[in-house]
């Protein structure tokens, strides 16, 4: 966000966390991308803060809710207030559970495989609509023919991207293989080291589809430990997955920092990858 939003957003956190009871004098900035994310004190709780008109934040907080009523490793919603979405002055909050970090904050593949493999069983349980996640593909191809959009990117680094996300979002679709709720992103990022284990949290990127494709967000090493992967559908949605992301960081509003260098890094790694395939 801009100086001037982000400043607008923590104050309009800190003004839904009050009326609701929560002490809230302070808001400091723990992640400011697609979402900003705050720290509340001294109440002590999490505000996700998004537009109001880019956000599904009543799907991820039904899901969550869901989850976490069945003991899946989630993230849970602040307790003490009411669990919804909270809207105001143009930004939507939510209210979530603040986790004090634990050491180390690394999960090692095996925990990180078991928390995945819970994730998978509690949402498999639950009955909640979601996109599968062939449209998620189909928006990176949007956003590749929109060079307006994409005005930065070279054509052709455009072409090899375009062909990926054709051709592998075709492949793996037509497998015909077994799909189910997935998290969508669960990178390191999206997995929290708690003294109650690890949790995920961001569940706004929930789309369905093979297991694969989530393991493609999560390091190598946790794919060793999730038994019942096909080492070839892996493969490719990894593949997948980068073209997807690469993608991402070369549109024009993107807010994740030193986007274009990571851009250009992935891009090396997918080249790398599609020629050893």
């Amino acid at each position: 966000m801009q100086a001037s939003e982000l400043e607008h957003a923590a104050a309009t956190a800190r003004s839904i966390a009050s009326s609701l009871g929560l002490a809230a004098d302070e808001a400091i900035v723990l992640q400011d991308s697609n979402k900003l994310t705050l720290r509340l004190l001294p109440c002590d709780t999490l505000a996700r803060v998004a537009p109001a008109a880019q956000q599904v934040a009543q799907f991820e907080v039904d899901l969550a809710r869901r989850l976490a009523a069945s003991g899946s490793p989630v993230a849970a919603l602040d307790p003490r207030v009411e669990p919804r979405v909270y809207e105001r002055d143009g930004f939507v909050v939510t209210l979530w559970t603040y986790y004090e970090p634990v050491s180390p904050a690394e999960i090692p593949p095996a925990d990180f495989a078991k928390a995945l493999r819970r994730l998978h069983a509690g949402m498999r349980a639950v009955d909640v609509p979601m996109p599968h996640f062939t449209e998620r593909v189909e928006q990176a191809r949007a956003l590749l023919a929109d060079r307006a959009r994409t005005p930065a990117l070279p054509d052709a680094d455009r072409e090899l991207l375009a062909g990926t996300l054709r051709d592998l979002g075709r492949s793996i679709a037509a497998r015909g293989g077994p799909e189910q709720p997935l998290h969508g992103e669960p990178h390191p990022g999206n997995l929290l080291a708690t003294a109650e284990g690890p949790l995920f949290i961001d569940l706004e990127t929930c789309c369905l589809g093979p297991v694969e494709f989530d393991l493609a967000h999560a390091p190598e090493a946790v794919a060793g430990h999730y038994p019942g992967l096909g080492e070839g559908l892996l493969r490719d949605c990894r593949s997948l997955m980068l073209a997807i992301i690469t993608t991402w960081r070369w549109d024009r509003d993107d807010q994740l920092p030193d986007g274009h260098r990571r851009g250009r890094e992935w891009l090396a790694q997918l080249r790398t990858a599609l020629a050893h395939g």
